[in-house]
């Protein structure tokens, strides 16, 4: 039963993945030709995730009750839409609207995916399923920046938003005749409860607390190195759409391969210690990256970045997942990807406002000092709290 469903549904991800990605190096230069400056561009990135955060912790609580592959069918399909709708956007207002709903169908997939896999995961063995499932989201996404920069080198911007959609459609099909029916996965009274006592309850616990605050933390910088990027690129040296894809692809496939073995080095070792060497690599290099100013020295600290966040994702993870077991599955990994969302949120208003105020070079470094600061907070969090299994 468990490859029966882990299968498909890994292979889902990553085609749906691989669309999200296709327009990751796309879409600031398509706002930009609307006319959106750098606040602007921080909205754009920022509704997508205040609908997603909003809609994530009520999708997984409800996916305990009533199911997962539901939820995982309308998501894709929302995707499927949005890839079509963008092209038409001839505003940043009609722009946001989409990327609001974009958001809507993205906490319908990776949470409840997620939460489908803590669900097999034996004990003991919670990073390495989670690397499995962290391999076919950086795989997709990392492979998608490549494959949207060569589109729309080729055939201009709005192939790589069709190509999304195709995608997103394919992987709609794969779920809808290969993944099981799944039923309810109640365990305990606990996931009985409303979206909103459910997060209470989840709060309750220090370690869970410094759990998701990691989590906020760690995503902050993803703004920065993905919609910003292709801007610091363009300034630097006038970079191609390809050369912008092949920086992102490299960060996010060095992190996919890396997965198996830093999901087994979260089994065995000190999770807390290895989540904080994973932060501190990533401050780090946002801190150096505007010192960058030709490709291969971009192309190297994103190398080492995905180094770092391959230790971070299975680590996160295998805690979640620990967590997940007193709370269900599905209402943990909604609160964590909720934890995702406002990281991304913070890191896209934030980026927008330190690139009008002090300029795009400036960003990077702000940026990887917070991250720093809010990943000491949360290890020491967690570590004072002795793990409940």
């Amino acid at each position: 039963m468990q490859k029966q469903v882990l299968i498909p549904l890994l292979l889902s991800v990553f085609i749906a993945l691989l669309g999200i990605g296709i327009i990751v190096p796309v879409m600031p230069v398509f706002a930009e030709s609307l006319g959106a400056g750098g606040l602007a561009l921080g909205f754009i990135i920022a509704v997508f995730s205040i609908t997603r955060g909003f809609c994530q912790p009520v999708v997984g609580n409800l996916s305990d009750r009533w199911g997962r592959k539901g939820f995982l069918l309308g998501g894709l399909a929302v995707f499927g839409v949005v890839g079509l709708l963008i092209p038409e956007a001839k505003s940043i207002g009609t722009l946001l609207l989409i990327r609001a709903l974009h958001g809507v169908g993205s906490a319908m997939i990776v949470p409840v995916a997620m939460a489908y896999v803590s669900d097999l995961a034996p004990v003991g063995n919670e990073g390495r399923y989670m690397g499995m499932l962290n391999i076919a989201i950086f795989a997709g996404i990392g492979s998608g920046p490549l494959l949207g920069g060569i589109f729309t080198d080729r055939w201009g911007m709005a192939s790589a938003f069709y190509f999304m959609a195709g995608f997103s459609f394919l992987a709609l099909l794969l779920i809808m005749l290969q993944l099981p029916a799944t039923p309810a996965t109640l365990r305990n009274v606990k996931q009985q409860d409303g979206t909103i006592k459910s997060l209470r309850i989840l709060l309750s616990t220090r370690r869970t607390t410094g759990i998701l605050l990691a989590r906020m933390g760690t995503m902050i910088i993803m703004v920065p190195t993905m919609a910003f990027l292709p801007l610091l690129m363009h300034q630097a040296f006038q970079a191609t759409g390809k050369q912008v894809g092949m920086v992102i692809a490299a960060r996010t496939l060095v992190n996919a391969l890396l997965q198996t073995p830093c999901g087994r080095l979260a089994d065995k070792l000190d999770k807390v210690r290895l989540l904080f060497l994973g932060s501190l690599v990533i401050s780090l290099v946002m801190c150096v990256i505007p010192l960058a100013d030709n490709f291969w020295s971009l192309m190297v600290l994103f190398v080492v970045m995905g180094c770092g966040e391959a230790i971070i994702w299975p680590t996160l993870g295998a805690l979640a997942t620990e967590e997940g077991r007193r709370y269900g599955h599905g209402t943990m990994m909604g609160a964590f990807n909720l934890a995702m969302s406002c990281g991304v949120f913070v890191g896209a208003i934030g980026a927008g406002y330190t690139t009008d105020r002090f300029g795009l070079h400036w960003s990077f470094p702000i940026i990887g000092l917070l991250v720093l600061g809010l990943t000491m907070v949360a290890t020491r969090i967690i570590k004072c709290d002795p793990v409940a299994v």
